[in-house]
């Protein structure tokens, strides 16, 4: 056998094991799925502690994964929080913390840090973040598939008259002249089952971000039905009378005779579609490599007629959406990899929105050193994704809500609300004048005994973190 040929079967040999490995490297990647309710409350899920809506497949898939019950979200309203999860960054480094806040050109976005990784990106669903076409839509922020809707104001209804495919606004003619034949979540839903049943070569990314149960209150009968007759009604007046019954009647006007079943029917609804993605992984064959996150982008709001108090949305926390006590920014938190979490557990590590992206990036394989620009202060919390967990070190989280903007609803315009967490330490401080409380959160989940005199040093450390931040 002469020397050239040897050397070739040697390049063909080489060859096949790279090819093979590289094959197994891209064929174990998982594919990922980060499903994003909106509004919706820690405890609205069965699986965190007495919500009277049912959930049973949101609680299943907890039952067979991990719940998270320290995990906070990036703000306590939508657009900072979203930014967050997007760009792996806290309000630390965001240049404005109040609702107003979009992704920037230049940002660095998980689905773009992903296409590193080969990933094939898609967005069903509520995108808020990016309103200008052809510089910070989804398209141009790494998704190569986009369905949904590209305001805040859009987002505020349950049956749109239009929606976006790409960059392309199209009808919904079945919505139309005051009629409710198409369901947002559920077109969000089935378009996301479509995507994922088209056969491709690459893993993909799915963000399925529900609009719900964000008001306006509205769900399909089906879901309502099982709640009418539960709840002692309180009917919401909107601008039903000429005047506004509420501070937020200018956004949600119509009169709801029975707002409380339309909302548990609201979260059954998401319950539902979940299980519907779910299903499709399972018939697939594909659930085992599939990692899924299940969360909410800040706690509970009590608009259009919604109230969390009835539901306890937010126990055993204190506060709601806009607030900066936990129960504004820990929210319900679920994560499914059935390749690599074989038992299901409870995990109490404390960790923020602004961690997803270098998780996600580990998880794909991509050393964000390589990816231009991107800014993260956020930590991987890939160690966490399996039967052999890892101990995180102990690190300062932080939130900031209403810098330079404000948030007029709120009526914070021109201050700063701060809270931080280290530890069992939570600190809020509400405006620069406010007195900042300290709290022992594992003690005092409630955030209801200010314990500032007690330990004065740790006090002091977090004035002087708030400080720093603020200036």
């Amino acid at each position: 056998m002469s020397t050239r040929y040897v050397r070739i079967l040697g390049y063909l040999f080489l060859s096949v094991i790279v090819c093979t490995a590289q094959a197994k490297e891209e064929s174990s990647r998982p594919n990922i799925i980060f499903i994003l309710a909106d509004d919706l409350g820690f405890n609205q899920l069965g699986c965190n502690g007495d919500s009277p809506i049912k959930t049973p497949n949101l609680d299943r898939l907890a039952s067979t994964g991990i719940r998270f019950t320290n995990a906070y979200a990036g703000n306590t309203v939508c657009s900072p929080s979203r930014v967050s999860l997007f760009t792996g960054r806290d309000s630390r480094l965001l240049r404005d913390n109040s609702n107003t806040v979009e992704l920037g050109k230049l940002d660095v976005t998980l689905a773009q840090v992903l296409k590193y990784a080969g990933y094939d990106t898609a967005l069903f669903g509520k995108y808020s973040i990016g309103t200008q076409m052809g510089v910070t839509d989804p398209l141009s922020m790494g998704f190569d598939t986009w369905f949904g809707m590209n305001s805040i104001l859009e987002g505020h209804r349950q049956y749109p008259h239009f929606l976006w495919r790409d960059n392309t606004k199209i009808r919904i003619q079945e919505n139309e002249s005051g009629r409710h034949g198409l369901y947002a979540q559920q077109a969000f839903t089935k378009e996301a089952i479509k995507y994922i049943r088209s056969k491709r070569a690459n893993p993909f990314f799915v963000m399925l971000a529900f609009s719900s149960p964000h008001a306006e209150l509205a769900a399909p009968d089906q879901f309502k039905q099982p709640y009418k007759g539960v709840f002692e009604e309180e009917v919401y007046l909107g601008m039903s009378t000429g005047e506004p019954s509420d501070k937020y009647a200018w956004y949600y006007p119509n009169r709801l005779k029975d707002p409380y079943a339309t909302f548990a029917g609201m979260v059954s609804a998401l319950d539902h579609y979940v299980a519907q993605i779910l299903e499709t992984l399972r018939e697939l064959g594909i659930e085992k490599n599939t990692l899924i996150f299940f969360s909410s982008d800040n706690g509970p709001h009590e608009e259009g007629g919604s109230n969390p108090v009835l539901f306890r949305a937010s126990h055993p926390f204190r506060g709601i959406k806009r607030d900066l006590f936990d129960g504004g920014i820990r929210v319900p938190m679920i994560a499914s990899w059935p390749a690599m979490i074989t038992s299901a557990r409870v995990d109490h590590t404390p960790w923020t929105f602004a961690d997803v992206l270098p998780t996600l990036a580990e998880v794909a394989g991509v050393d964000l050193n390589v990816v231009p620009r991107v800014l993260t202060n956020g930590n991987s919390i890939a160690g966490l994704l399996s039967d052999q967990p890892v101990t995180m070190a102990e690190r300062t989280l932080y939130w900031e809500f209403g810098k330079q903007a404000g948030d007029a609803n709120s009526g914070i315009v021109g201050d700063v609300y701060q809270a931080a967490r280290r530890g069992k330490w939570k600190a809020v401080q509400y405006g620069h004048d406010a007195p900042c409380e300290l709290y022992d959160i594992l003690a005092d989940p409630g955030e209801a005994t200010d314990v500032s005199k007690i330990y004065p040093k740790i006090h002091t450390e977090f004035v002087v973190l708030f400080e720093k931040y603020r200036d």
